[in-house]
């Protein structure tokens, strides 16, 4: 997902601030799958490649945020190598995470071999396969992806899936199997997939992709965690904006947040439509009856920020708002402490990070970066407010070789609440893979 040269600071101009476009840019991603754990929202979700022409998705991401504006890489989480009776390379569909007993279940469609399991002992993983074959596989057909599941209060667990039929199963304790049949329930006015279990006091709600082509975000309701369910409408029209839907609902910090996903990003590049989608999300309201106000579509939205990011804190550089034409890559993949560690890469001349939000109090006056260079390097120009704001510090980076070396500078003008960028420049010698960026943080 590389671009042009300066093609980043040219689009800055071209978005109004105002716009909510896709929370990651760094990756195609699709199927969000939010979890809150720990006063942190765990996104997991599936990832389309770059070069994909139809669907090509071989393994799953993780994304993490306390301030839903600010998103974390934590990169690959699983892939369909964990699946050793699965031999294909492609098929990584639509996941769900949930947390039992302190352990995590990661249910995993494998398009045409029914529905996995994964199991990890904490939220970052690493997952592994306890069954050694599919959770669910009903052989006569291929209607077995987009798993959901959820807990009712008397401990029973529940997993729906499907497409164009809606099925259910009750899970065991062990959450790695059921009891009882699987229960095809009646058609729901307007499902299609990817249905997104939810409870909002005595109301439960089944949120899906509405009919294709082009999908929605359609809801139906019940009383009832095994139904029936009754069509209530729309959280988010069909729009010819877009083509397929996925949705993802939580409670976090007193709000209610909807995700899906569209070809926003893709659109900056191209206008046909390849299945490469982007995963944006949307504060959601509710009537007094329980029925949810319809959403408008995403880029019409505007995400508010929970709370400022403390800049004097050590900050992992793939912790961003924005940061289009950028890549990261597992620091150390070999690490199992810190696998989640990534490095900010293919920096090239005009492109910056955004984070939004940055509470400096009564003033920086020191800058660290942790860099790596192997070649001429570049320049790191810190602003506020602006790709063009005021600059309040810079980092000439070069000659660290392979080793990631802290860099710093003096700051002058960074007091209370900012945006803040971080722009990169190249030189003469060398315009393209500037460095690499691990982490940075501000002295008071």
């Amino acid at each position: 997902m590389k671009r042009p040269l300066l093609w980043a600071m040219s689009m800055a101009a071209a978005i109004s601030v105002s716009a909510q476009m896709p929370i990651v840019q760094t990756n195609y991603t699709a199927d969000p799958a939010p979890m809150v754990h720990n006063d942190t929202i765990f996104l997991y979700t599936s990832h389309d490649d770059d070069k994909a022409e139809g669907f090509l998705m071989k393994n799953w991401l993780l994304y993490t945020s306390t301030d839903m504006v600010n998103w974390q890489d934590r990169g690959v989480v699983a892939s369909l190598e964990d699946f050793k009776w699965f031999d294909r390379d492609n098929g990584a569909w639509a996941i769900q995470v949930i947390e039992r007993n302190g352990k995590y279940y990661m249910y995993c469609p494998l398009h045409g071999h029914g529905i996995g399991v994964l199991v990890a002992d904490s939220p970052y993983g690493p997952f592994k396969d306890p069954l050694g074959e599919p959770l669910v596989w009903q052989k006569e057909h291929w209607y077995d992806i987009d798993p959901t599941v959820m807990i009712d209060d008397d401990g029973q667990a529940y997993m729906y899936w499907g497409n164009p039929n809606l099925y259910m199963v009750k899970l065991n304790e062990d959450m790695i199997s059921y009891s009882g049949d699987i229960v095809q329930h009646p058609a729901i006015t307007d499902y299609q997939e990817g249905p997104w279990l939810y409870r909002r006091g005595d109301n439960y709600y089944l949120a899906f992709a509405s009919t294709c082509c082009p999908e929605g975000i359609g809801y139906a309701m019940s009383k009832s965690i095994e139904g029936p369910w009754e069509y209530q409408g729309h959280i988010m029209d069909h729009t010819d904006r877009t083509r397929g839907n996925h949705p993802g609902i939580i409670d976090y910090k007193g709000k209610t947040y909807v995700f899906g996903q569209n070809t926003d990003l893709l659109k900056l590049e191209m206008p046909e439509y390849k299945e490469r989608r982007s995963i944006s999300a949307a504060e959601m309201h509710f009537n007094a009856d329980g029925t949810i106000q319809e959403v408008p579509y995403w880029f019409d939205n505007t995400i508010e920020q929970i709370e400022p990011l403390d800049p004097y804190a050590l900050n992992e550089a793939e912790k961003m708002a924005w940061g289009y034409g950028l890549k990261t890559v597992a620091r150390n993949p070999w690490a199992a402490h810190e696998r989640w560690n990534q490095l900010v890469t293919n920096i090239d001349n005009g492109e910056y990070i955004k984070v939004r939000g940055v509470d400096f109090g009564k003033g920086a006056k020191k800058f660290d970066a942790n860099v790596s260079c192997p070649l001429y390097g570049g320049v790191m120009e810190i602003r506020i407010d602006d790709i063009d704001g005021p600059k309040i510090g810079e980092i000439t980076v070069k000659g660290t070789k392979n080793a990631i070396e802290t860099l710093s500078c003096p700051i002058s003008g960074a007091e209370g609440v900012h945006d803040l960028y971080f722009v990169f420049k190249g030189s003469k010698e060398q315009k393209r893979n500037l460095f690499n960026f691990d982490s940075w943080k501000f002295h008071k």
